[in-house]
């Protein structure tokens, strides 16, 4: 048996972004495509787009999805892949970090958000990691209905997540 792959490979796995233009009822995206199309990113792409959002911004699980969408031209992004995505960009991250790569090269995980500016107990470290690393940029979390979250996330969105 060969060893299990790292979060680094499946980053540079060279999986390419794809279209689903009919997406089956129930599916997930299916309402939000509104019988538009659905773009699978790639996790080298989501994390592309995640090393945009700089020092003191956020951006929302939605925000990544919907300038994904713009990206590709469709009506919205897979929820599923994206969030995988994400967290396998978050993992690569850290195992750089591990392996000594300065912080200012890591991709900033940390400043991607869920819905409603909660915070993520799925991303390595959980929700108590992800305040540590908000919190040194300034950002400030407090509890919102037994959650962690950026109260002001909206005013921190980051401007150019949607730019290709």
């Amino acid at each position: 048996m060969g060893r299990a792959k790292s979060a680094l490979d499946h980053l540079n796995s060279g999986r390419e972004p794809h279209i689903i233009h009919v997406i089956p009822p129930g599916a997930p995206g299916y309402r939000e495509a509104n019988g538009g199309a659905m773009v699978v990113s790639s996790p080298a792409e989501v994390d592309e787009m995640v090393r945009r959002i700089g020092p003191g911004e956020v951006a929302t699980l939605d925000d990544l999805r919907a300038a994904l969408a713009h990206r590709h031209g469709v009506e919205t992004a897979c929820p599923v892949s994206t969030a995988i995505f994400a967290g396998m960009s978050a993992r690569a991250a850290e195992e750089l970090r591990h392996a000594g790569r300065s912080p200012d090269q890591l991709t900033p995980w940390w400043r991607l958000l869920k819905r409603g500016g909660f915070l993520n107990p799925k991303l390595p470290g959980g929700v108590e990691r992800q305040k540590m690393l908000l919190e040194a940029e300034g950002v400030k979390v407090s509890p919102l209905r037994k959650h962690l979250a950026v109260f002001d996330y909206e005013a921190r969105r980051a401007a150019g997540l949607g730019e290709s």
